[in-house]
């Protein structure tokens, strides 16, 4: 007796909403490279200063040519990162897409991570070339777009939280840094982290290490831009070398799941704290199910996390490959496996968890 099922019926609403769903796809895509050549020739930093401006206007103060001028702002207007005026034939920005294109300072700034989203995407013929072999790809083998781009994401929910609420959310380290304390910052690529926290306790030092020599050396060159080198340092390291110990505070920020070995490093953070001193461990906002995470964060996390910080992992000894969207439960296992006994989330925002791990 035959069992063959009906073939599937066609939902030609479904299929409709589907390619509706991938114009919005491509034209973001293409436009990802718009708003990243915006952002590096000032046009969104001029317009939001002197505007409304015509196209004329905008590319004379800028420097550039109007006729790519005209044709950028009308794909910006489209995405509605831009005003216009059918009636003057002038562009403007309105107050919020300052804060999100023309401000860096801005908690809400996002150019940064169109950058760092195109330059994760150039290595999409390695990446191609990993989901056949299963082998990795190094952040180190990245390209400059990476680098700075991941700056530029992440500084701004930096400099809004670390001094502001993460630390103080944190068992007795406000008062131990303002005091003046010991802190590790492991992982810290470009040391935006490492200088927030010397700013906000200028009687506190701080030793960050990384083991990409070129984000260290960019590290002290802020540090010394910022003035703070004399309380901050900066060491090629890899993550489970820590070499000193009596740390009040260890911090990871947005790193520990890109380890090859996470567990070896949470061993070495645990016996590189001082008596009572906690590591605060920040990664990307994750539910702890597949389900939990289908959604338009989750979604940018597991695509960040398939080109950069899966292969990552899978590029260093141990390849255990957390994955950006790993879950407190997962975290919680890492820790604890490695000697850590009070394991607590001590704040979140839409993007971060943070967790606070004591010995």
């Amino acid at each position: 007796m035959s069992t063959t099922s009906a073939p599937p019926t066609l939902d030609e609403d479904r299929l409709q909403a589907l390619l509706g769903q991938a114009v919005v796809e491509f034209g973001a895509t293409v436009n990802a490279a718009l708003v990243v050549i915006g952002d590096r020739l000032g046009l969104y930093a001029e317009l939001a200063a002197s505007g409304p401006l015509t196209a004329p206007d905008l590319a004379q103060r800028t420097g550039t040519a109007e006729r790519y001028v005209r044709e950028w702002l009308n794909a910006q207007a489209a995405s509605g990162w831009v005003g216009y005026d059918p009636q003057t034939g002038r562009y403007s920005m309105s107050l919020e897409q300052a804060m999100m294109f023309a401000a860096p300072e801005s908690p809400a700034f996002v150019a940064g991570a169109f950058q760092l989203a195109l330059g994760s995407a150039d290595a999409r013929e390695h990446i191609e070339e990993a989901f056949a072999t299963g082998t990795g790809f190094g952040w180190h083998e990245h390209s400059d777009d990476v680098f700075d781009g991941c700056r530029r994401f992440f500084e701004p929910g930096y400099r809004a939280n670390i001094v502001q609420s993460w630390i103080p959310a944190l068992e007795g380290v406000h008062d131990r840094l303002t005091r003046g304390g010991r802190v590790a910052d492991v992982g810290c690529g470009h040391g935006v982290s490492a200088i927030v926290i010397a700013q906000g306790y200028p009687a506190s030092t701080v030793d960050g290490s990384d083991y990409h020599e070129g984000s260290i050396a960019e590290a002290r060159r802020l540090a010394a831009q910022a003035g703070v080198d004399d309380r901050v340092s900066f060491t090629i390291a890899s993550a489970d070398a820590l070499l000193s110990d009596g740390y009040d505070l260890v911090t990871s920020f947005d790193c520990l799941h890109d380890m090859g070995d996470p567990v070896g490093v949470a061993r070495q953070v645990r016996a590189a704290l001082a008596p009572d001193g906690a590591w605060m461990i920040v990664e990307p906002r994750a539910g702890d199910s597949v389900e939990e995470n289908l959604n338009p964060v989750g979604r940018a996390y597991y695509a960040f996390s398939t080109l950069l910080c899966t292969p990552s992992s899978l590029a260093q000894e141990g390849g255990l490959a957390l994955g950006a969207q790993a879950g407190e439960s997962r975290l919680r296992e890492v820790l604890e496996s490695a000697g850590f006994t009070r394991v607590r989330r001590a704040a979140e925002t839409p993007f971060n968890l943070v967790l606070e791990a004591k010995p």
